[in-house]
């Protein structure tokens, strides 16, 4: 699963902008548009915490009529942040 990657600032400006479209008084009455996301996650994407899914984005978009088109976003690939693993050992 991508994530999408926004300027510092901009991801909590995208998520107010789709709570506003959709006249969303608060992020847990964003929770009745029936999408599969804990309310915590929601902060956490809120507050910009962690990275939004590129499906969980595209919902969002389409649910608040939002023009893909007219963000500027980074699309970061699966792997992003993971770590190589088989380190050296000792002998």
């Amino acid at each position: 699963m991508r994530r999408v990657k926004f300027r510092k600032g901009e991801q909590r400006k995208f998520v107010q902008k789709v709570l506003d479209n959709l006249n969303c008084p608060s992020l847990r009455a964003f929770l009745q548009f029936g999408l599969d996301v804990n309310y915590s996650t929601l902060k956490n994407y809120f507050v910009e915490d962690r990275l939004l899914p590129e499906n969980l984005f595209k919902d969002m978009c389409y649910l608040a009529k939002v023009d893909i088109g007219n963000l500027n976003v980074e699309y970061l690939d699966e792997n992003w942040g993971q770590i190589k693993g088989g380190g050296v050992g000792k002998i």
